[in-house]
């Protein structure tokens, strides 16, 4: 069997890091013909890690154009624009995310994003969210649950949890703080509020950007690096607002620690609050404190929920388990009917025409409040209007306008 991931290209983050697994995996355990199709030119170095990928091509698009796949996978909105040119019996997608949440309501990459749902393909997921949601926009596509692996070698659960006793609170965070539907900033605020003693580690490869003072910063931290460091974490913060399927909390389960989150999708697949993990509020910076502050002193509570983060990461399947149910979703996408695409062309029209209507909202909005700026500059800059803001600035001025506040009541 052969089958095509289309990627933007093989730069270290979880979304590709999950699609290499799966296509190393499948290659190697399957018996599959595996090629990682680049549907983009890019300058960039690829990440060290997909060096060496036995049995796996690493393809241009113009190469798999010559080519014929049984399956065709996208693996990232944008990657849609080039999937139906590559040659394939079937074309699928996969979705790890609804991406149209990653940009801002008036970004038109949000429109388009969303347009891709409706594309004549079958889908494969990773979290029953996702699934349930694309059940409902699209009732006649398939959709596979594909859930993700976790390397078991490298996150090596250990045997029982060392409890925490006296030793100030370990608190991790990691993320991209530029990036704003993950929370890093709120996250590195949250925890260094906490007044019980506490030490705050971020994993980012952006620290010039995290613009919070924390007790100490790590970047480009490898796998097995990044273990060590949930090893020797009491607690993962998380303040996500967008989330797929929610991955470092779990790699931490694993080596023991114990997670405070959002209630971010993605999260319910295998976080519950109270037992293996707290859940807080979205924009509540004194809540998030206050429940890290809870951990720090209720030491009994932290290793309770500690261990059961543990006993959570044990029923968790590896990448070879999370690849089968993959095979399994491509070799019934290759054998089952094509889906309807005179079905998805109108609903993809309908939602074209809701996304243009909507953004011609946000552009009207923008219109109003750039003409009502424009007026408000032009008063101020009355002779009468500029002279009197300049008298405000001065002590005198200001003393005079409290005094005629007072006198008016005002």
């Amino acid at each position: 069997m052969r089958v095509a991931f289309l990627v933007n290209d093989l730069q270290l983050s979880g979304g590709i890091g999950v699609v290499v697994r799966h296509a190393r995996g499948l290659a190697a355990d399957h018996g599959m013909d595996v090629s990682l199709v680049l549907v983009r030119d890019w300058d960039l170095p690829h990440w060290s890690g997909y060096d060496d990928l036995p049995h796996l091509h690493v393809i241009s698009l113009e190469e798999a154009r010559e080519r014929r796949f049984d399956v065709a996978v996208a693996t990232w909105w944008e990657t849609t624009f080039s999937l139906f040119t590559v040659p394939a019996k079937r074309h699928a997608y996969f979705v790890q995310s609804l991406e149209d949440r990653f940009y801002e309501p008036d970004n038109a990459e949000r429109v388009g994003a969303a347009l891709t749902l409706d594309l004549p393909v079958a889908f494969i997921t990773e979290a029953r969210w996702i699934q349930r949601t694309l059940a409902e926009l699209r009732p006649d596509a398939p959709c596979h649950l594909v859930r993700n692996g976790i390397d078991k070698e490298v996150f090596a659960s250990p045997a029982t949890v060392e409890p925490n006793v006296a030793a100030p609170l370990r608190i991790l965070i990691e993320g991209d703080p530029t990036v704003w539907f993950k929370g890093v900033r709120e996250a590195a605020k949250a925890a260094m509020a906490v007044r019980a003693p506490r030490r705050v580690t971020v994993v980012t490869g952006r620290p010039e950007a995290l613009e919070v003072d924390v007790d100490r910063v790590i970047t480009h931290v490898p796998h097995r690096e990044m273990a060590a460091l949930y090893a020797d974490t009491d607690v993962v913060l998380k303040l996500s607002r967008v989330e797929g399927m929610f991955g470092p909390p779990l790699e931490g389960f694993h080596m023991g620690a114990t997670c405070v989150t959002t209630e971010v999708t993605g999260h319910d697949e295998y976080i519950e609050h109270g037992r293996n993990a707290l859940l807080v509020d979205w924009d509540d910076q004194t809540g998030t404190t206050r429940q890290l502050e809870l951990l720090a002193k209720d030491r009994r509570l932290l290793h309770e929920l500690r261990s059961n983060a543990l006993a959570t990461a044990r029923g968790w399947p590896d990448w070879s388990h999370a690849t089968q149910f993959m095979a399994i979703a491509l070799h019934r996408i290759a054998t089952s009917k094509e889906p309807d695409a005179t079905r998805a062309a109108e609903a993809m029209m309908a939602d074209l025409r809701g996304g243009i209507e909507q953004y011609g909202v946000h552009l009207q909005e923008r219109l109003e409040y750039a003409r009502d700026a424009a007026k408000l500059e032009k008063v101020k800059a009355l002779p009468g209007i500029a002279q009197a803001n300049r008298a405000r600035q001065t002590r005198l001025g200001r003393y005079t306008v409290r005094f005629l506040r007072k006198l008016l009541g005002r």
